[in-house]
């Protein structure tokens, strides 16, 4: 179990890295092919304040993401009552939150709670193993889901991993939305 919450985090921050990096990419694309050059600024500068998509419920217990301007599935979502914006990562084994995040919540920490080490790009991070009691997006909720804190330098979104995933019905990608079923 140790050896899977390890690999989830070095998941979630490969795959923060990864998005970072398809940011960057994307954001030179764009000015590249923009003429003006103010024109690709006021561009990047309201692409980067555009703000997690809610989750749309649709018939049953059904939720529907659809893909942001990078690609990814950024929604809004609650921890135990209180909300909290997730990036959808399917090559993250768990839930993982950053400790800013993990503090609204009311998750804590203490020092000693960092035992799992988890290799990055950047190096190896300590991380906090936790278990959220209650975790929703749109209309579906899963209970028990485990989960791991970092620190907020080595993870700057918190990502929606397989922790909560499968304990889904089903989740799928389709039409460029990601669809969730309870």
């Amino acid at each position: 179990m140790r050896n899977i919450i390890i690999l989830a985090a070095i998941m979630a921050i490969l795959g923060t890295f990864m998005a970072r990096e398809a940011d960057r990419m994307t954001s030179q694309q764009a000015q590249t092919k923009a003429k003006p050059a103010e024109k690709s600024k006021s561009l990047n500068a309201f692409a980067s304040m555009q703000p997690p998509q809610r989750a749309q419920a649709t018939a049953g217990r059904s939720v529907t993401i659809p893909r942001d301007r990078r690609g990814h599935f950024q929604t809004e979502g609650s921890v135990d009552g209180r909300r909290i914006d997730f990036m959808v990562d399917t090559g993250a084994s768990a839930i993982a939150l950053n400790e800013s995040s993990a503090a609204r919540v009311g998750v804590y920490p203490r020092p000693d709670d960092y035992t799992a080490h988890v290799s990055t790009a950047n190096g190896t991070v300590k991380a906090a193993r936790t278990r959220l009691r209650r975790v929703s997006i749109g209309g579906l909720e899963v209970r028990d889901v485990d989960a791991l804190v970092l620190p907020d330098t080595a993870l700057s979104e918190n990502l929606l991993g397989l922790s909560f995933l499968s304990k889904l019905k089903r989740y799928e990608f389709a039409g460029g939305k990601l669809v969730m079923e309870q």
